[in-house]
């Protein structure tokens, strides 16, 4: 069996992570702070395991249909009922993590084109800053308001990823010309704003446009990831560390997950994976959107 090196760089991931967890958890049991650890854990009514499994689900999710992240996770979210912004700063710090082992697999690879980076990420900094301050000032004073935004923002694309399903196939369509800089910008915010975004927006556009697309894919992943820490970053100068239990819990999963997901893409059916996932997410948006409302 022959191991591309994507697969195997995430291998390495893995291992070196399982490493990091054991010596950490040998340290803190010889040092007698295994109890201290289980409390914290606990706290939040475990939700801490429960974003090890949204981790693992959305990882999954994301090798599979090539999006899907961080719809899963802020759907996912507010549906637990966590504060708009805690969600998409959480979301944007674990991702931070696995949107960098994702780009570096697609730089190994020569999946991307450095000037279409250079022409998405600009825009997408600047759009992520703003969609950052401007969810931490809305969130913690609109919060009802600014979930039932979002919320109707994941239906509507838990509604396109369900469409996807039942897409004909299209012929080559001729290159159109694409605003790199409006997409970056717009894409940039929506995705720090709501949580995620920019794999349905960004990426699909490139390739509707008619974009290679191992490099409309390889470049928009490594945009994304330098937007991530900008919003990572933004979030914790606006808002501090918070809600780290969740951010633990979602790198953790994404990360145990990330080297079989590769696996599991040519496994999976994709049609029918578009159609539970639009529809979980149709699901729980709306329930979200009936509580905020009522």
């Amino acid at each position: 069996m022959i191991i591309s090196q994507k697969i195997q760089f995430r291998l390495n991931l893995l291992l070196i992570t399982i490493a990091v967890l054991a010596i950490t958890f040998l340290s803190m049991y010889s040092l007698g702070y295994l109890d201290e650890l289980e409390i914290i854990l606990a706290k939040d009514n475990y939700i801490f395991y429960w974003m090890l499994l949204v981790g693992v689900f959305a990882e999954v999710v994301a090798g599979s249909m090539g999006m899907g992240y961080g719809v899963i996770c802020t759907t996912t979210l507010l549906f637990l009922g966590i504060p708009p912004h805690a969600v998409s700063a959480s979301i944007h710090s674990a991702e931070s993590f696995t949107t960098a082992a994702g780009s570096i697999s697609h730089i190994k690879l020569k999946n991307v084109s450095k000037s279409l980076v250079k022409k998405l990420a600009i825009p997408a900094i600047i759009g992520a800053i703003i969609g950052a301050v401007s969810l931490t000032y809305l969130g913690e004073y609109y919060s009802k308001i600014t979930k039932t935004v979002i919320s109707f923002y994941t239906l509507y694309l838990g509604i396109q990823i369900l469409s996807n399903a039942f897409k004909p196939k299209q012929n080559k369509a001729l290159k159109k010309k694409t605003n790199l800089t409006r997409l970056g910008v717009i894409g940039g915010f929506i995705d720090s704003f709501a949580g995620g975004g920019w794999g349905p927006l960004v990426t699909g556009t490139l390739i509707k446009n008619s974009f290679t697309p191992r490099f409309a894919v390889g470049s928009s992943t490594v945009a994304k990831f330098i937007l991530t820490v900008t919003a990572a970053v933004t979030f914790f100068l606006t808002l501090g560390i918070q809600h780290w239990n969740i951010i633990l819990g979602l790198l953790i999963g994404g990360i145990i997950t990330a080297p079989f997901s590769a696996m599991l893409t040519a496994k999976l059916p994709v049609k029918n994976m578009f159609i539970i996932i639009g529809t979980l997410v149709i699901v729980m948006s709306s329930i979200t959107i009936f509580k905020s409302i009522f």
